[in-house]
């Protein structure tokens, strides 16, 4: 397999093997006008497998969104062809418009103009919870 390296783009790596796709749509990757490489499964000494997407354009990431798919990836800034910066994620407090709340009767889902927030209650589990109604997150 060859993939080209990056000259102006990021790499979030150490993704949990699984979950590249998932954070592609949620970032919305599909929607770019530049390469985007998913790499699935990838032998790992540290976890394993995981999972590696390389976008080769300089964006803005929703280092929150990244933080909920997986709080333990990384995503490395390239410029020029090397390593301009790395970043380790984690799991944010609040979540804005990353996720929906399911609960048909939230009044974030009848009034379309309000953001969709979430809280993290539970840190160890990795619990949201709507700011409005209170429904748990479904992961």
């Amino acid at each position: 397999m060859n993939i080209d390296s990056i000259q102006n783009g990021i790499v979030i790596d150490h993704i949990a093997a699984g979950r590249g796709m998932q954070l592609y749509h949620l970032l919305h990757l599909d929607q770019l006008d530049c390469s985007v490489a998913i790499i699935k499964n990838v032998h790992s000494k540290k976890m394993g497998r995981k999972d590696i997407i390389k976008v080769d354009a300089a964006i803005d990431v929703d280092i929150d969104a990244i933080g909920y798919v997986d709080p333990n990836a990384t995503v490395n800034i390239i410029r020029d062809g090397k390593l301009a910066e790395k970043r380790d994620i984690c799991l944010p407090e609040q979540l804005v418009n990353v996720i929906r709340c399911k609960n048909p009767r939230c009044i974030s889902t009848t009034e379309q103009e309000l953001p969709q927030v979430f809280i993290l209650t539970d840190r160890k589990k990795g619990v949201y919870r709507c700011r409005y109604c209170e429904t748990k997150a479904e992961r």
